[in-house]
């Protein structure tokens, strides 16, 4: 097997747990943490797939299997983005409740090392906790990061690469599953 990477970012969030596992798992609405992307799954148990898609729904930006969902606590899925050949790894979000709020932690294990994939995730795991942190503190990211999703939106159709577009991607539980 090719070597791996683990990237953990971590930070603490002054508002309750409950608040935070809502934004990691909610699937009503687009998750502002994760770059606007919103999440579509079947469950939250074990087995099922689990995808983040554009907000309006036409391109599956990530797609993978939730593993663990241990409310408030833990949420972990393998996960792969539709637009690199790379293999899946592993991310969890780990929340504990400590003097002050909530100590907020994103693990991503089994990363492919010096690919696109770890790239990404590398830039893009502070990225996540820090507007995590906005979110639930303040009701929404800062003003630069709204700024970026804004140019994702213009730009987002014109870059994505067609083998991203939704349909390309169901979302369907594995069969034996």
């Amino acid at each position: 097997m090719a070597d791996t990477v683990r990237l953990v970012s971590k930070i603490l969030i002054q508002g309750r747990i409950e608040d935070v596992w809502r934004e990691i798992t909610k699937t009503d609405e687009p998750q502002l943490a994760f770059f606007g992307a919103q999440m579509y799954r079947l469950s939250l148990g074990p087995g099922s797939p689990v995808q983040m898609r554009t907000a309006d729904g036409k391109y599956t930006s990530v797609v993978g299997e939730i593993l663990e969902a241990s409310p408030p606590h833990r949420f972990s899925h393998t996960m792969k983005f539709t637009q690199y050949y790379d293999p899946y790894c592993k991310v969890t979000y780990e929340l504990k409740e400590v003097s002050g709020g909530v100590e907020f932690t994103l693990i991503s294990e089994d990363v492919p090392a010096a690919t696109k994939t770890e790239k990404s995730m590398r830039q893009g795991g502070d990225l996540i906790v820090k507007t995590l942190k906005q979110v639930v503190e303040r009701g929404k990211p800062s003003l630069g990061t709204r700024a970026i999703y804004a140019m994702f939106g213009v730009l987002g159709p014109l870059m994505t690469p067609a083998k991203c577009g939704a349909d390309r991607w169901p979302l369907e539980a594995r069969r034996g599953a």
